[in-house]
């Protein structure tokens, strides 16, 4: 006879716990036993139980439980079970972490991370076989549009496999946020009807309300339409309407399509305001558009407020602003750059900054050609330019020449733009950028290389790795709610009639086109910073924040994956042996990635350092990566942009998850040694965020989000 102690953890958040009573088993080596007791688990609550078996069941295997109900089939959210056996037995954890519904008997093996090949117990790769069979039914694969990543199948979020789906706090503080959200437009949409607008600075009534947890979010966020082409002018060339260039009006603002001899007005939403004669709007009216696409580290806040119009600005948002996955530096000039006579002198100093090193450039071509919306029957109008920056010994990025679209039949050179232009001119043609950056960054470096990639590895892991994979309890944590957010973002956002259809001018499906371009260009390079970094040519340049803390961030995780991978890897043929981790390997790349071989995905894996790279790919696009490219997005309405960007309440930071997957104390030994260098990290940041003008929070760990959930 043994004396067991139980232990039975339930999981903490709203309808957690059950009503429905809970029947248990102990399987050990040597035989099996039932435990008389009758369990109503609590929400949060660990219960403890001690528990006589008449016999020896050796080394325990499995612990058995099925929940009874008579009427109401309560489910119930069990976290982890941990059974002491007699003498000094060592304490056996039976991670769960999953709903338990239904009366049928779920068996949880001991959690003991195991290879496939480690099994000399034909009970665990049983259990491993059934588990992927379960799973691979439950967890299908779906085409949401040909030519891009598949998705999980379900159409809304209510057919996702209920451990995909949000808690129930998350589902009401996201369903809420919304609601919250919308009223406040609404009400703020009533408020600028009942009073007038004279000036540009009269756009500082709607910033009241939501702000995300980087306070100062200032620039306007209501939707965005376009009346016609922009007319603008410089001393040296004559007055011409510029059709193909965007005019997009932005943060809501409406330029009416007028040659430039007539009186120039600003529309917003009916409203009129009247400007001074001489051929459009002065600078200060402006003030409030540059930055209605880009949102800028707002510490503090008054800086960003006051220098928004500068160049250093401008270019600082290239390495260090919501989207600093564009910029590279210039090894030729673009064929695309036509200098027109007159600009011998431009030519000359961009030949002095390239052989200097010091050119650099972000090209928009993807759009070019990519079918701009109609919103309420107006069409819209789409950029795609071209920016050269050169980079000064101290540092800063400041813009050389913007040319708003690339050469075409009809005009094969187009005009240029030029920090040395009229103020309204040259502030006109870096707002064009910004909206151009936007479109990029919310659909390729947002949605696709981060989302969507991140889908593709949560639906793989959970059809190829049984639950006591190491691979698996090394991704299960990194995959949370990332399902759940983009079935929501399929039905709502970018669906036919959705945000995108509703106020984007890449909507109407401009937005498939330029993500299936975007597609062409995912890979597995691009994934990865210290490739991406180099092939940009953008290494060692001290002002470049993201670059730094992204390779930091990327060694940190990369030791905590090795330390992972070692313990259980322990020579190459080992990895190479390993079926369930070659069939998740081809499952990403060829099913998901949609035969992503020919852009350097791997089929296979050969080596341990070849798998440590892919996993720290993995782990970096699901939190860091993401987390640089959300914190600081700016989306169309002021609703959107601080529901996606806000910190979530239960915002899990990056290595600090709470669910015990990996057993072992070596294992936990690495996790914890990865907690230490991130919070190693958050102090080197914090350090120098304090000496600078602008910090750069966006990579701090604390801020960064366990996985793909907003």
């Amino acid at each position: 006879m043994g004396r067991y102690r139980i232990r039975v953890a339930t999981g903490a958040w709203l309808f957690s716990g059950s009503h429905n009573s809970v029947q248990l088993w102990l399987v050990g080596a040597c035989g099996e036993a039932e435990l008389q007791l009758q369990l109503r688990p609590a929400r949060g609550q660990e219960e403890e139980f001690d528990r006589d078996v008449p016999k020896d069941l050796g080394p325990l295997q499995f612990l058995k439980l099925r929940k009874h109900h008579s009427l109401v089939d309560d489910a119930w959210f069990c976290d982890l079970i941990t059974v002491q056996g007699p003498g000094a037995c060592e304490e056996a954890a039976f991670p769960c972490y999953r709903w338990v519904q239904g009366q049928g008997v779920l068996s949880l093996p001991e959690g003991t991370a195991r290879l496939a090949g480690d099994n000399a117990l034909d009970v665990f790769q049983k259990h491993r076989e059934n588990e992927l069979k379960e799973r691979q039914e439950l967890y299908c694969w779906d085409t949401w549009k040909e030519g891009l990543p598949l998705t999980i199948a379900a159409g809304c979020q209510d057919d996702l496999p209920p451990n995909m789906r949000f808690h129930e706090d998350k589902r009401l503080d996201f369903e809420w946020a919304l609601k919250a959200g919308a009223l406040e437009m609404v009400l703020k949409r009533v408020y600028t009807l009942l009073s007038s607008w004279n000036r540009p600075e009269d756009f500082d009534q709607i910033f009241w309300g939501q702000k995300g947890a980087l306070a100062g979010q200032w620039f306007p966020q209501v939707p965005i339409h376009s009346r016609g082409p922009l007319w603008t002018t410089r001393p040296s060339q004559p007055r011409v309407p510029h059709d193909s260039f965007p005019a997009e009006a932005l943060g809501g603002l409406i330029i009416s399509q007028r040659p430039p001899e007539c009186k120039a007005r600003v529309w917003r939403q009916g409203a009129c305001v009247p400007e001074p004669l001489g051929g459009g709007l002065e600078e200060r009216d402006l003030r409030v558009l540059v930055n209605a696409h880009s949102y800028i580290p707002p510490d503090p806040t008054e800086k960003v407020h006051q220098c928004w119009r500068d160049d250093e600005l401008f270019g600082y948002q290239f390495l260090n602003g919501a989207n600093p996955m564009l910029l590279r530096r210039s090894t030729s000039l673009p064929c695309r750059l036509v200098l027109p006579p007159g600009l011998e002198a431009l030519g000359a100093q961009l030949e002095r900054e390239l052989q200097n090193g010091s050119l650099f450039e972000a090209d928009f071509i993807l759009l070019d050609g990519i079918p701009a919306n109609v919103i309420r029957g107006e069409k819209q109008y789409l950029a795609a330019p071209l920016v050269l920056l050169r980079m000064t010994p101290n540092g800063k990025l400041l813009p050389v020449v913007i040319q708003i679209q690339p050469p075409s039949p009809s005009t094969p050179t187009p005009q240029l733009f030029l920090p040395s232009d009229p103020p309204f001119a040259w502030l006109l043609a870096k707002v064009w950028v910004r909206n151009a950056d936007f479109q990029l960054h919310q659909l390729q470096y947002h949605l696709l290389n981060t989302h969507l990639v991140a889908e593709v590895i949560a639906v793989a892991t959970m059809r190829c790795l049984p639950g006591l994979h190491p691979v698996f309890k090394l991704l299960i944590p990194h995959i949370r709610y990332t399902m759940e957010i983009n079935t929501r973002a399929r039905s709502q956002l970018i669906s036919e009639g959705g945000i995108f259809d509703k106020a984007v001018s890449t909507g109407g499906g401009g937005h498939v086109q330029l993500l299936r371009r975007a597609m062409a260009q995912l890979t597995y390079r691009s994934l990865c910073p210290p490739d991406d970094l180099a092939d940009r040519g953008l290494l060692g340049i001290p002002s470049a924040l993201y670059a730094h803390d992204a390779l930091r961030l990327w060694g940190i995780t990369a030791r905590y994956v090795e330390g992972i991978v070692h313990l259980f890897y322990h020579r190459d043929d080992i990895v190479r042996g390993d079926p369930e981790l070659q069939a998740w390997c081809r499952e990403i790349t060829e099913v998901g990635l949609c035969q992503a071989q020919d852009r350097g995905f791997p089929v296979s894996f050969q080596s341990r350092k070849q798998l440590c790279h892919f996993l720290t790919m993995c782990v970096f696009t699901c939190t860091a990566q993401h987390g640089a490219i959300n914190q600081g997005q700016a989306c169309l309405q002021m609703t959107i942009t601080w529901h996606l960007g806000r910190r979530q309440p239960d915002m899990v930071p990056l290595g600090h998850h709470k669910e015990k997957y990996f057993s072992s104390p070596k294992a936990k030994a690495v996790l914890n040694q990865f907690q230490t260098d991130l919070e190693s990290l958050e102090r080197e940041i914090t350090a120098r965020n304090e000496q600078l003008d602008l910090p750069y929070d966006y990579l701090k760990p604390s801020h960064i989000e366990n996985s793909v959930t907003i």
